[in-house]
């Protein structure tokens, strides 16, 4: 592998990485004090568009981690910043939860079922068949389909639950035709996290616990990418795909000594 320059900022996936079910990895908090200690950008990634930054705020800091808004990037803020920057100002029938339609209506969109410019799918625990039918019929009349993410599934205590991939394919059959993903393993996610936070690709590194996703979003975004096992993927599961990630480790607790802090000189 080529030489690589040192890493001077961070993104990391959420779930799998620092939390499973509601309970923090071990070394997730000592990650996250490293990462404000040292004063390097990061952020915490999630293709989950259920919540809004400050929704997970709080529910990361119930668990001992203290992760600031400005630092979490969630698939629905990606989608956001996509649909601006192609129609600002313009119109969506969503469906999806209080974190997708916060961020729409932070950059000004009208959320309507008459006419929409765009048909915007994310993740919900209540996909209702009135909603579904509905987006089915305004895509085949014209409004462009979006979706926040491809995950087929999300954990659950209870076992996988179907997510946004499995209803975005069930509207693809009866419209005939696909969304456009705005999140992991859309690189384009990356590239907007890391403009958020001032950092570039060649000196950035990408955590995560799937090679469907995380690992190829980092790789497409010319990340340095670090494959974590405490997630769904396996070391058996590495070799069933055609890219590798940059280094293989059992947890983020291993990466804690990775991080530069900076010199005491520094700090005064």
């Amino acid at each position: 592998m080529a030489d690589r320059k040192p890493i001077t900022s961070w993104l990391t996936d959420m779930d799998g990485v620092l939390i499973h079910e509601g309970t923090p990895i071990p070394g997730a908090d000592a990650f996250i004090k490293r990462l404000r200690d040292s004063g390097l950008p990061f952020l915490v990634l999630t293709n989950n568009s259920i919540y809004t930054a400050r929704d997970l705020h709080a529910r990361l800091s119930r668990m001992g981690l203290d992760v600031p808004v400005k630092n979490i990037w969630t698939s629905a803020l990606a989608t956001a910043q996509f649909l601006d920057d192609q129609r600002p100002g313009g119109t969506a029938y969503v469906i999806g939860e209080a974190g997708l339609t916060t961020a729409l209506h932070d950059i000004g969109y009208v959320l309507t079922d008459h006419d929409p410019d765009y048909v915007v799918l994310g993740e919900t625990r209540t996909y209702s068949f009135e909603a579904l039918t509905k987006a089915i019929r305004l895509i085949n009349g014209g409004a462009r389909f979006i979706c926040t993410n491809p995950d087929e599934t999300g954990p659950s205590a209870e076992g996988p639950l179907p997510a946004t991939g499995s209803v975005a394919a069930l509207i693809t059959k009866a419209t005939g035709k696909e969304p456009y993903f705005a999140g992991k393993p859309n690189p384009l996610m990356m590239r907007t996290g890391l403009n958020a936070i001032g950092a570039h690709s060649e000196t950035s590194a990408m955590i995560g616990d799937r090679m469907d996703t995380d690992v190829l979003a980092g790789l497409e975004a010319g990340m340095q990418t670090f494959l974590v096992l405490t997630g769904l993927t396996t070391v058996a599961d590495i070799d069933r795909y055609p890219f590798r990630p940059s280094h293989v480790v059992e947890s983020i607790a291993n990466l804690v000594d990775l991080i530069d802090l900076p010199d005491q000189a520094d700090r005064t």
